[in-house]
């Protein structure tokens, strides 16, 4: 996810910073984020959820999310959580724990250490995602001619010229110096396809099929095939600070998705065909989508999350840290039943934003793409939160 996953890497220059941006690049296919008012999850509101015990977790579920929990304590005990929900401290207990307890024995380690909680209302949303694999080469050969290219060294934060004092409020955008020395945004999709970057020595690899490499692009991070039959894992570095565009989202407002003679399904295997079957017209749509996704070779076991640690099959989900900490147990309730039970929030994505909007990790393979290529599911969430945690709120 979108993933992808690095964490801030920052060098002062020249009164710019160059950044790795913090979010993982956008994942969802033609469906709108989850709209919310509130900023943050100490602000949507908290109410008791049933005892963990009560929520019939599968041996097999608490037993992945407690290895991936595990693997997330080094990181969670060190950082802030944005959501506010808690502090660091809050997890040591747990974190302490989970590093002795039997995996046989997971769903009493959750009973045990934590609560439940509903954001808000508690209504979910989630859709899929997954980490693919197209073919690639280290370097250009035939039939290798799309480039993958590592974060560019003039990508960078600034503010514009013309952008007075008092409007010069967080974060300043990305962008580049153009020539004459005037800060612009950074190159576009279309202007990279076009070439913009070539010359520079920034390829880390080469992918055989644009419109596969579009797709990995959005998921975030990928495994390359290589001629010799080896696997190549790329990961999120950064982003072009471009506007992401949603094309399922055009294709439906176009009268492209839906049911009925001309029309192709509204998942991510639809859209590839629509592309497919209209190249022309299929390449001018992803070019609407002037985000571009720059790689990092990474040499995990798996596709590193916000947590910078590796996501998990049905393990692992990305959240809105506004309102989910990084780290925390969520259990999904939804009318996709595949997507029920015990996750561990270790990823982030740029449209996975707003109050109880979750994204699933389906890890790769045909299986793994399928599902999450059509995974839309609604239902409730709960959060659990160490113990404690709601009677501390309920007091302030």
């Amino acid at each position: 996810m979108r993933g992808w996953l690095v964490l801030a890497a920052m060098v002062l220059l020249a009164g710019c910073v160059r950044v790795v941006p913090q979010s993982t690049p956008p994942r969802a296919i033609g469906t709108p984020p989850v709209v919310t008012s509130v900023a943050s999850a100490a602000f949507a509101g908290l109410a008791r959820g049933p005892d963990v015990g009560a929520l019939g977790i599968a041996s097999d579920d608490a037993g992945t999310a407690l290895s991936s929990f595990n693997e997330s304590c080094p990181k969670m005990l060190g950082r802030k959580d944005s959501s506010g929900l808690t502090v660091a401290e809050d997890w040591r207990p747990a974190c302490e724990a989970a590093q002795r307890w039997p995996i046989g024995d997971a769903g009493r380690f959750f009973s045990t250490y934590f609560e439940t909680a509903r954001v808000g209302d508690g209504a979910a949303f989630a859709t899929g995602y997954f980490e693919p694999e197209i073919r690639g080469s280290r370097t250009r050969a035939s039939g290798y001619d799309v480039p993958v290219y590592r974060l560019p060294d003039d990508l960078v934060r600034a503010w514009p010229a013309d952008k007075p004092e008092s409007e010069r409020i967080g974060r300043p955008p990305l962008g580049r110096y153009d020539a004459s020395g005037i800060f612009v945004p950074y190159f576009e999709r279309a202007e990279i396809e076009d070439g913009a970057l070539e010359g520079r020595g920034l390829e880390i690899a080469w992918a055989a099929d644009p419109i596969e490499f579009f797709f990995l692009q959005i998921q975030g991070s990928g495994l390359l095939r290589l001629p010799d039959g080896s696997l190549m894992r790329i990961g999120y570095a950064g982003q072009n600070g471009r506007e992401y565009v949603g094309i399922g989202s055009i294709m439906r407002e176009r009268g492209l998705l839906g049911e009925g003679p001309g029309k192709y399904p509204g998942s991510m295997q639809g859209i590839i065909q629509y592309i497919h079957d209209y190249p022309t017209e299929g390449r001018e749509l992803m070019r609407l989508n002037k985000s571009w996704i720059f790689f990092r070779e990474l040499t995990t076991d798996g596709p590193l999350g916000a947590l910078e640690v590796p996501v998990r099959r049905e393990a692992s989900v990305a959240v809105d840290p506004n309102f989910v900490p990084l780290g925390a147990p969520v259990f999904l309730d939804l009318d996709r039943n595949e997507a029920d039970g015990l996750w561990i929030a270790q990823d982030t994505g740029g449209a996975i934003k707003g109050l109880n909007r979750f994204d699933t990790f389906w890890g790769n393979g045909a299986d793994a793409r399928a599902i999450a290529g059509g995974m839309s599911g609604r239902g409730s969430a709960l959060v659990l939160l160490p113990r404690g945690t709601l009677a501390r709120h309920q007091s302030q």
